[in-house]
């Protein structure tokens, strides 16, 4: 079996975000092949923020973006620990992240994924040895 990869928040809006265009249909193409292969890799932190923006920028309804969450979380979730906060924190001032971003790349690298899909960190960038790639970037 080939490597897990940590799906970000922003792939989940993406696939549900009818003026998203090209992104819409990347976002998708993921989400179809993380259910098929069984590879993809989350956070509750991914489910919850996932929750905030379809309801703010999606206006989907609290109860519709809950069975959306309901359906991610089918997928493997990691739940990070205050050892993985305290993880992020050092990530976050070893490498000047946000302490979201930062909890994202922990959660990553601690369910062991070596790419981590984003368009919110620079694409190509390597934390020890999690490769940020952008599904979004043009080929």
């Amino acid at each position: 079996m080939t490597a897990p990869y940590f799906v970000d928040t922003n792939v989940l809006v993406y696939a549900d975000d009818r003026g998203a265009g090209v992104k819409r249909d990347r976002a998708r193409e993921l989400i179809r092949s993380a259910f098929r292969d069984g590879r993809a890799r989350l956070s509750t932190q991914v489910l919850a923020e996932y929750f905030a923006a379809a309801i703010r920028k999606l206006g989907l309804t609290s109860a519709n973006a809950r069975r959306r969450v309901e359906i991610y979380a089918a997928l493997n979730v990691f739940r990070p620990s205050a050892d993985d906060l305290l993880a992020a924190i050092d990530l976050h001032r070893l490498h000047e992240l946000s302490i979201w971003d930062a909890l994202i790349v922990r959660s990553a690298r601690a369910s062991g994924c070596r790419v981590l899909y984003t368009e919110d960190l620079q694409h190509g960038r390597s934390y020890d040895g999690l490769l940020v790639v952008d599904p979004f970037r043009p080929e």
